[in-house]
This record gives structure tokens, C-alpha cells and sequence, in this order.
């Protein structure tokens, strides 16, 4: 829990720098105020709204074990064998298979599945996923990966709109090829800072879901179905958003060579064979 901690206050703190130093190349002293206040604001924002956002991303609806007995109750039994709080279920219209966890702690936590990952799944391997996604909010890092995806759309928005921040002196003002790069490089540092926080937490989060299931080959084999499906159905909330696809299960874009060299998740071979390692090792 402390580890999480830790990284979500440098995180927080990398996000105010990142702002003000974006600020001060592309306005000088004047920007680089205006991006610190940004950039603190952004995170306060973040910790308390950011999940509710993401949620609307997508268009997710909750559901309850009126509307969705199936996935409600799966949902119930897994939080309690982990020892969780109950979370709030949500369902995505989506035909590609896939999943997230979001919230800022087990007490307001939520996970949300699409409706072709639950017509995709066996029983045994939704369970796997549903449980892959309760390790995340066990493991305590759902606020890091949401305010994250927040923040990297933040840091976009900023360069974009960067070239209008401007000194009150001429010499303060900015540069158009030093604005042209920063534009392209912001986004870059916070597609780096995503990827280094998500290949490693799902290491964490599928030895965790296999625990909390009891069952790795369910969630090996989950992970290798969703993976054969997920490059030909695009999923056009995460397309449209593409900063929130290190939430997923899986990595939801259709990025082509580029897929590899940007992935916000490690490789599913990898994946599936640390799970298969776990059942060996009893």
C-alpha cells in the first residue's frame, strides 16, 4: 500500500513539473505559472473525478443484480474471496472483448466489462477476468492507472494549446518550432510515464487474479482468447481516447507496427506463460 503511495505522489509531482516546464518553453515565466496552477489543479481533479470521467468515456452503464445477475454476482463472490468491499459494476456496449478496474481506492472502486468480452468468455474464464481486474483494486493501483490516462489527455491538451500561452515581454514569447516540438514531445512523455506504470502492474494483477480465483488456466487462457479477438474488432471509445488504453485488460488499439513499440501492456505470450508457470509451481 505504501509502494502505491509512493508512486502516485511522484507521479502527482512529475505531472505539476511536466506542466511547468511545458509552461515555461512555450510562455516563459507567465506560462510556466499558469501551467503550475494547471497542473495542481489537474491533479486535486483528478484524484476525485478522474474514474467518473473515464466511465462516461465509454459510455459504461451500472448494472445490479437485477439488471445483470450474471455478472453482479460473479463480481460479489470474487470481491469476497479477495476480502474487498463491493464494487460498482459497470457493462460497455463494445463488441471488442475487454475490461477495466477504476476508482481512487477498494471503498469507490468499480469494474466494468464489455458486452463482447461477456458473450466471448467461458464462466470460468470471465471469472479469471473479473478477478484479474479486483487484483488492481486490491493491489491499490487503480488510482494510478486512472489518474494517468487523465492527466495524459491533460498533458496533450496542454501542448496543443500551448502556443498561445505568451509572455507580456517579446522576448518571452514562444518560439514556433520549439511549440512545434513540444507539442509532439509532451504527449510522448506522458505516453512513456503510462507505459512504465502499466507493463508492470499487470504482471502484479494476473498473479493476483489467479489467486483470487484459484484458477490460472482459466485466466491464461482468457488472456489468450481476448488477445486473438481484440486486433480485429476496433473499440472506438479507446480509439477516440487512446490515453485510457493501459486501463484495459488488454491493449484495445489497432496500432499496427507501432502496436509493439508503444504497447501499454506487456507481451500476452509472456503473460500466459507466468500464469502457466504458477499452476506448475502448485
Amino acid at each position: 500500500m505504501f509502494g502505491n503511495w509512493l508512486k502516485t505522489s511522484i507521479l502527482m509531482a512529475g505531472i505539476v513539473a511536466l506542466f511547468g516546464a511545458v509552461g515555461a518553453m512555450l510562455g516563459g515565466k507567465q506560462g510556466m505559472l499558469m501551467a503550475l496552477v494547471f497542473g495542481g489543479a489537474m491533479n486535486v481533479w483528478a484524484y476525485w473525478f478522474s474514474d467518473k470521467m473515464v466511465l462516461r468515456m465509454y459510455n459504461a452503464r451500472q448494472v445490479d443484480e437485477t439488471s445483470s445477475p450474471y455478472l453482479y454476482n460473479m463480481v460479489r463472490g470474487l470481491a469476497q474471496r479477495a476480502g474487498l468491499p463491493m464494487p460498482k459494476v459497470y457493462i460497455i456496449d463494445e463488441e471488442q472483448p475487454n475490461a477495466f478496474a477504476t476508482g481512487r481506492n477498494p471503498d469507490h472502486a468499480a469494474v466494468a466489462a464489455t458486452t463482447g468480452i461477456i458473450r466471448m468468455l467461458s464462466e470460468r474464464e470471465l471469472r479469471g477476468v473479473m478477478a484479474h481486474e479486483l487484483a488492481h483494486v486490491k493491489n491499490r493501483d487503480i488510482l494510478i492507472s486512472t489518474m494517468s490516462a487523465t492527466v495524459a489527455g491533460a498533458i496533450s491538451m496542454l501542448a496543443q494549446f500551448g502556443m498561445f500561452f505568451g509572455g507580456s515581454r517579446d522576448d518571452e514569447r514562444p518560439n514556433p518550432v520549439l511549440s512545434i516540438l513540444v507539442m509532439i514531445l509532451a504527449p510522448l512523455a506522458a505516453m512513456i510515464i503510462q507505459m512504465a506504470i502499466s507493463r508492470t502492474r499487470e504482471f502484479g494483477a494476473d498473479r493476483g487474479g489467479a489467486e483470487i480465483s484459484g484458477d490460472p488456466e482459466a485466466l491464461a487462457s482468457a488472456l489468450a482468447k481476448i488477445d486473438a479477438y481484440a486486433r480485429g474488432i476496433p473499440m472506438h471509445a479507446a480509439e477516440a481516447h487512446p490515453e485510457t488504453a493501459q486501463m484495459m485488460i488488454m491493449n484495445p488499439l489497432s496500432g499496427g507496427g507501432l502496436r509493439g513499440l508503444f504497447s501499454t501492456h506487456p507481451s500476452t505470450q509472456e503473460r500466459v506463460a507466468r500464469l502457466r508457470e504458477m499452476m506448475v509451481r502448485g
